[in-house]
């Protein structure tokens, strides 16, 4: 079993979104924890939070997937940049104990020059800053495709996040199909190889969530271009292996292709479709 849903927005509330991702036919969905190019969030409505709460238990929902602002560079060569996005990261993981239990994921950023091993310690630094014991949430870092100067191009640099933090207990890994096939994995060719290297750099257990893209473009390009399900290089058949192999089953599915609802409720059909 997998859990399927997309981004939905979370300016009408946390009820309204889950009721949306039932609409959709989905059992999960994701959300920016506040505008996707950053800035204050709205006060949480605990009432609100509690009935999202009550509404995803009863329909039997898998676990959501908060995705934090794009803004949010942990390891910028500017030291005001990096106390905005670690400020952000903190007052996110205070507000997702409104919906304990669910998922927090992240792009790890971009090192602009200063090098892998400074970006790195630049997001273990905030990563230590903002976790806290006892915390409900855990924290994913999403594999990226390897544009420009970003952190988390393969599975070993994500490791070496995992291995440097004061409480590795809190984190986990979303894996991105577009970019990973963008950062140079051939989940075409060679899905249980890439699963196999993922298991062996990282450990399986750590892979907690999908964001089930195509690609605009060739496997290796390094660009991050999203495409809908079965338009892009990738293609339908291979992300229908994605979907139905048994390493990837019981997690959440996050559809981020370029749709609007009624292609999300498409897609979401069509995947549904491949669960026999």
């Amino acid at each position: 079993m997998i859990y399927i849903g997309n981004h939905l927005s979370s300016s009408d509330g946390f009820l309204a979104m889950g009721k949306a991702a039932v609409a959709l036919g989905a059992d999960t969905f994701a959300f920016f924890t506040r505008n996707p190019r950053g800035g204050k969030a709205k006060p949480i409505d605990k009432a609100d939070a509690d009935a999202l709460n009550a509404f995803m238990a009863e329909h039997g929902f898998g676990k959501i997937v908060a995705h934090a602002p794009y803004t949010m560079n942990l390891c910028s060569d500017k030291a005001d940049i990096r106390k905005f996005a670690c400020d952000m990261f903190c007052d996110d993981l205070k507000r997702m104990e409104y919906t304990p239990g669910n998922y927090y994921n992240f792009h790890p950023g971009s090192h602009v020059g200063q090098g892998v091993e400074q970006g790195i310690s630049y997001i273990v630094e905030a990563l230590d800053t903002a976790m806290f014991p006892g915390m409900k949430t855990t924290v994913l870092l999403e594999t990226m495709a390897g544009k420009g100067s970003e952190i988390g191009r393969n599975f070993e640099e994500l490791k070496e996040i995992i291995d440097k933090v004061k409480m590795p207990e809190y984190l986990g890994v979303c894996l991105d199909t577009c970019h990973v096939w963008d950062g140079g994995y051939d989940i075409g060719e060679s899905l249980d190889e890439v699963l196999r290297k993922f298991g062996d750099v990282i450990g399986l257990t750590r892979l907690k969530a999908i964001h089930l893209n195509d690609s605009m473009n060739p496997l290796s390009a390094h660009k991050d271009r999203h495409a809908k399900i079965g338009e892009g290089k990738i293609g339908a058949e291979t992300l229908r292996s994605v979907v139905t192999h048994p390493l990837l089953q019981g997690k959440p599915f996050i559809l981020e292709t370029p749709n609007d609802d009624e292609g999300y409720k498409r897609e979401i059909a069509l995947i549904r479709s491949w669960i026999v």
